[in-house]
Formats: C-alpha cells, structure tokens, sequence
C-alpha cells in the first residue's frame, strides 16, 4: 500500500473518532451540557403546567405582604379597581372581594349571605389550581338564598352536618371571588357592608364561630400579578409543599425534582439550576405570549371575516364540565395555562351575566402598540342590559397598565363623556389625550389589548343580529 493511501486511511480514522467522541459524549462538558439542557426543558414544561396554581398562590401571598392578612380572612374594596392593584384582568367596574381558604387544620365554612333587594353575589370556589368547584350567588348552587358551604379535604370521611352545601376538595389550599351586583340604587359602600356578612371559620368551631377577619384593600397596593422570574419557581415549590400531590400531576411533579423541588424538602436550587430555570421560563413565557396572540389557539373571531373582535376558544366540552381541563386521556395542561395566563377565577357553569370580547390588533390586523391612537365606535344600541365596559390591559402583565389615569370607561361614565349625534360613543386609545377628547381617553403608553364587556346582554345570541366594530389607529 503506497504512503499516500496509509496517510489517508489514518486521517479517516481520525476523523470518525472524532465524530464517536462528539456523538455520544465522552467528554465531561458534553455531558454536564446535557443536563443543563434538560433542566431548561423542564423548567420549561413544568412552569405552564404550574400556571394556574401559581397565580392562586400569588393571592395568598399578596394578602399577607400588603395587608398583613392571612388566609380564611376577607379581603373587599370599597371602591372599583384602579391602577395600583395587580390582578390579572380585574374589571374597574366592580367592588370585589377576596380571599384563600386553607383546610390544613380541619374542614371550613364559607357563609354566603342571601342576595338582597341592593346586593347579590356572582362568583366561585376554587381549588389550588383554579378548577372551579362551585359557583355561589343567584347563579350558583345556593340560588341566592345563600348558604352555608362546607369546604372538605377528598379524603373527609366524617359525616356532613344538615343545612350544609359540602364542596370536596383535592388540594389542601383554596380560593374564592365574589363579583357584587347592585340594584336598585346600590353603591360600592352597600357592597362593602354586604362583604362583612359573609363568614369563615372551621367546622370544629360551628357551635361558637369566631369572628371573621375582614382586611380593606381600598386605599393600599395589592398585587396578585404573576412574577415571570425566580419567584416564578418558589411559587411553584409553595404550591407542591402545601398541598397533596394529585395522582394527574405526579408524572410532573417528578420533573422538579431535578430543578430542586421535591415534597417535604426545602427549596435552595444551584446556580445552574437557576440558570436553567430563567431560561426554561423565559421560553414557557413566550409560548404562552405567542398562543395568546395567534388565532385559534386561545382566541377566536366572533364574527368571522368581519372584524378584529376574539372571543374564548375553550378546550371542547371544558365548559359544559365545568372547567377541570381534563379529557379521558389527559391533563390538558397547554389549555389550562393558556387560559389562566391571562384570567382567574372562571365560573364552574357559565352564562352568569356577563359577555366578554377580547382586542388585541386593529383593523388592519396589526397587534396594538403603545404608541399610536386608536379609536373605538360603540354603537348606542350596544344591548347591554346593565352596562358596557372597556378596559386597557398591559400586553406583559394581563394586569392593569400602571399608574393610568384610567384603566377604562364604560357607559356609567357617559354622563362626562362627548356623545356623538347618533347616541354613540367614540373612546380613544394612546398614550397622550387626544386634544378635546380628554374625557374619552384611555392611556396606553405600552403594548396593549383590551377587553369590551356587556353586562347583561339582552340575549344569548344578541350577537346574530349586532356586532362591535374595529378599533381603527388615527393620526
């Protein structure tokens, strides 16, 4: 064989040396790069997973960093929402109230009052991870005459005591959100007395109930928002240590393990695990980001080939189920997330008064931005029984734009707002008022989308016959 032909052979057999070495990682930074990336990937997945119990666990910890509360108490305002409170699309229209329950000790009981000739409640219990349990109010199972809602660990064995509504739940953490409406000349006052009507105590202590906390968020900062760094992560491992592990979540559960998060042990990740899980949220972020904005996934048009104006893609049969996010064959947890990224607290049956259009492009198709002006037209026929309401979210947070003047205008304001010669109403979006239009204005000032709610829509299916037109940018 000539010296060329062995020069030859011998580099070939270098080079698929080479090539084995790289290939199945015989060096010690290939293989500690292949962990790292296996930390991102499950820091990613586990962080949509974890979407909507981490948004519940932000509530408890809101309200005992900024009201030095705890759970079992009851939060309310004594006024609608401005920009100061972090929810994750509140209205500005309603004087809420609040809260999370804990079973850790023992069985509890959350005493809805009756509705009123002035007051009445619409809102929900939820488990840990925002599954509605049961609805409460006119609309729920108590049919307004109020009740008496015993909150049960699944493993509860004891007997259910007579004139109790029993609720079982599969995490030991909970929460709740009740909506007032108001009649016949009620103001947010007369909602803040209802609030003080509701009470919670344990079960064990039925015969001689303590006196419930009552915490007033009115004139404070409150923020319940999602932090999307390594806060992110200690959310998740508040959610895993105080509650049971569900037998749907442990295949998920087991992924944490090698970011740091394992039951019963305390939480103090690595450098590298931090590292991966900065960068597997990052990721998890920005798919739920790009679901929220692309047609179909979250969203879809309600007059199709009309207009810009989406309403709620829900997950086939997740409504009529009551929002459990589950199939026969799964968890369905990219639907889950990508509802609770930007919403808490959905009803367990819908259809309680109130209808929801999201905007998030113009009529041109093009996302909003926080620099140019909009406008809305809103018809004076708009069939809103109660009223209609538009409100500016920040397109980051799915939470109020901050420090806003306003967060929205609705047709409770109409009495300071110009009314156009055919009784509708033009409402202006930027992050300057346009001149002479002030009272009209929303501030913008960054990436946006907007929610437009009819408050007692007059039909089921009003939106046959009526439709909302586009928000069109001006100069």
């Amino acid at each position: 064989m000539k010296a060329k032909q062995l020069i030859t052979i011998a580099a070939l057999l270098v080079l698929f040396a080479f090539g084995v070495s790289q290939c199945f990682g015989h060096d010690r930074a290939g293989t500690d790069d292949i962990d790292y990336q296996i930390m991102v990937q499950r820091a990613t997945q586990t962080a949509i997973w974890a979407m909507p119990g981490v948004t519940l666990v932000d509530f408890v910890k809101a309200t005992k960093r900024d009201l030095g509360g705890k759970q079992n108490d009851v939060v309310y305002v004594t006024k609608p929402f401005d920009s100061k409170y972090g929810f994750l699309t509140a209205n500005d229209v309603t004087a809420y109230c609040w809260g999370n329950i804990s079973t850790a000790k023992g069985p509890v009981v959350i005493e809805v009052p009756a509705a009123t000739d002035k007051v009445s409640y619409f809102g929900s219990i939820v488990n840990a991870w925002q599954q509605p349990l049961e609805d409460i109010g006119p609309a729920g199972v108590d049919k307004g005459k109020g009740g008496k809602y015993l909150i049960l660990t699944a493993d509860y064995k004891g007997d259910i005591p007579k004139g109790y509504i029993p609720v079982k739940s599969d995490t030991t953490e909970l929460g709740f959100a009740f909506r007032p409406r108001l009649y016949n000349g009620a103001t947010d006052l007369d909602a803040a007395e209802y609030a003080h009507t509701i009470k919670i105590y344990y079960l064990s202590e039925a015969e001689n109930p303590p006196a419930t906390t009552f915490l007033d968020a009115t004139h404070k900062f409150y923020s319940s928002l999602p932090v999307y760094n390594h806060i992110y992560f200690e959310d998740m491992n508040q959610l895993v240590q105080n509650n049971p592990v569900r037998r749907q979540d442990k295949a998920m559960i087991a992924l944490l393990k090698d970011l740091g998060i394992e039951k019963g042990k305390p939480f103090k990740p690595s450098d590298s695990q931090k590292s991966a899980m900065k960068e597997g949220l990052k990721l998890a972020w920005a798919k739920m980001q790009k679901d929220f904005t692309t047609e179909g996934r979250i969203l879809k048009p309600l007059w199709k080939g009309k207009n810009q104006w989406m309403f709620w893609n829900f997950a086939k049969g997740q409504a009529q189920l009551g929002f459990p996010f589950e199939s026969d064959e799964m968890l369905l947890i990219e639907e889950r997330a990508n509802a609770y990224f930007y919403v808490t607290y959905l009803p367990k049956y819908l259809g309680g008064g109130t209808f929801y259009l999201t905007g998030i492009r113009d009529s041109q198709g093009e996302l909003f931005n926080g620099k140019d002006t909009y406008k809305l037209n809103v018809p004076k026929d708009t069939p809103a029984k109660d009223f209609w309401s538009v409100i500016v979210y920040s397109m980051e947070s799915k939470g109020f734009v901050q420090n806003a003047l306003r967060v929205g205008l609705s047709s409770r304001n109409t009495d300071t707002m110009q009314v156009n010669a055919d009784g509708s109403y033009d409402v202006y979006f930027s992050p300057k008022a346009p001149e002479g239009k002030e009272s009209n204005w929303i501030p913008t000032g960054e990436e946006f989308f907007l929610l437009f709610r009819l408050y007692g829509p007059e039909s089921k299916d009003f939106f046959k016959t009526w439709s909302l037109g586009d928000v069109e940018k001006v100069k």
